[in-house]
């Protein structure tokens, strides 16, 4: 039987873990081509996957292994148009990022490559790929003033008391303003029930270096490798295998019914890994355990919260993604322009990923990685011949 203290700490991780981050999920599912129907089920799917890999984890290896959806692989979809075969595509997306963080966890040369990969670069990359995310409650509050103000308050209000409150409250206020001024009338109580939808993969050029690369590069460099190193910071020395090779596995088979990437979490595993979580370290464990059961929990109310978030007005899930990412979107341009070696080419990775261009079926954050980590390398070989 888990402490008292343990089981506690489980439920606020999977209330911060859930609330904080689905209408990122949403978002970026709906953006690559999901019907709301598919929506669903990738929630279902994504909850379910890193419900079932946090449990799973967590005995077998008694550490406090807290596992996430990667909020912002989510990000990433959000911003990226759907490739020809629609979100039958994106799947095969979906499916190439597990399968690559698989390969990343039992042949060490790729997670090698992955680790490779310039911070700066890929906090540029990310922050570009976030930044017209973070500009929508702007944008949306000139829209309808009336019910995005309220939100931005509770926003802002709980996040002075405790940061970790402000997203989840501001989601119960979005989730007013739907009983205030949505069609109540319209919501299907048959959403209630589960409803997997299984997506047969289209495999292409444009999915697999479009979708899946970029992907797996997001997830690797801003969850994957942070959670372990978070896990290790408290104590603990997980193998990176065994960890990397489930979490991509579990990936690859619920990529198929909608869910994007599952990944180590960052945030969550300092909750569960902290003395706040239980004093004896031999313990911690059991909050990941009781985190990835409420998430399975809440994975089968998916599609009753899909069809409820459907009824809210068009600025509210916008309004919600683009708080819920601000503090990502501050945290990755400090990181991205950190080093002063390498800010031009920081800087051109992010106005390329922040452009949205779309050159060779390749999106903006492929070529802002390309051509920045070109002028990287430009850069430090010139460096090098300036010194000798």
């Amino acid at each position: 039987m888990p402490p008292i203290q343990t089981i506690s700490t489980g439920f606020v991780v999977a209330m911060v873990g859930f609330f904080s981050s689905f209408p990122i999920l949403l978002q970026g599912i709906t953006a690559v081509g999901a019907s709301p129907d598919q929506a669903a089920s990738g929630l279902m799917a994504a909850a379910l996957s890193m419900g079932l890999a946090g449990v799973f984890l967590s005995l077998v290896h008694r550490i406090p292994a807290s596992v996430a959806w990667s909020t912002p692989g989510a990000a990433f979809l959000a911003v990226t148009a759907p490739v020809e075969a629609g979100f039958a595509g994106a799947v095969a997306g979906f499916v190439v990022a597990g399968a690559l963080t698989v390969i990343s966890g039992l042949w060490r040369p790729l997670g090698r490559l992955a680790e490779a990969i310039p911070t700066p670069l890929a906090q540029a990359m990310l922050a570009g790929v976030l930044l017209s995310i973070v500009i929508l409650p702007v944008t949306s509050v000139i829209e309808d003033p009336t019910v995005v103000v309220p939100i931005l308050i509770t926003w802002f209000v709980l996040g002075r008391i405790n940061k970790l409150l402000a997203v989840p409250g501001a989601v119960a206020v979005a989730g007013l303003s739907v009983v205030i001024h949505g069609d109540l009338s319209a919501y299907d109580p048959a959403s209630i029930v589960p409803n997997p939808v299984l997506v047969m993969p289209e495999f292409s050029i444009a999915a697999v270096l479009g979708i899946g690369v970029p992907l797996y590069i997001v997830t690797m460099a801003t969850q994957n490798i942070p959670g372990l190193a978070v896990i290790r910071s408290f104590g603990y020395v997980p193998g990176s295998r065994p960890l990397l090779g489930a979490v991509g596995a579990f990936s690859a088979v619920s990529g198929p019914f909608g869910a994007p990437a599952t990944c180590l979490a960052a945030i969550t595993a300092a909750m569960c890994a902290s003395e706040d979580s239980h004093p004896d370290k031999e313990q911690r464990f059991w909050s990941a355990v009781v985190a990835g059961a409420i998430y399975c929990g809440l994975g089968l109310f998916a599609g009753a919260i899909t069809a409820f978030a459907a009824l809210a007005p068009s600025v509210v899930l916008p309004t919600i993604a683009g708080l819920a990412l601000l503090g990502v979107f501050a945290g990755s341009m400090t990181a991205a322009l950190a080093d002063e070696t390498c800010r031009e080419a920081s800087v051109i990775t992010f106005v390329i990923t922040a452009s949205g261009v779309t050159v060779l079926g390749l999106g903006g954050a492929v070529w802002g990685l390309l051509v920045g980590g070109a002028v990287y390398l430009v850069q430090r070989r010139l460096d090098a011949r300036n010194i000798t």
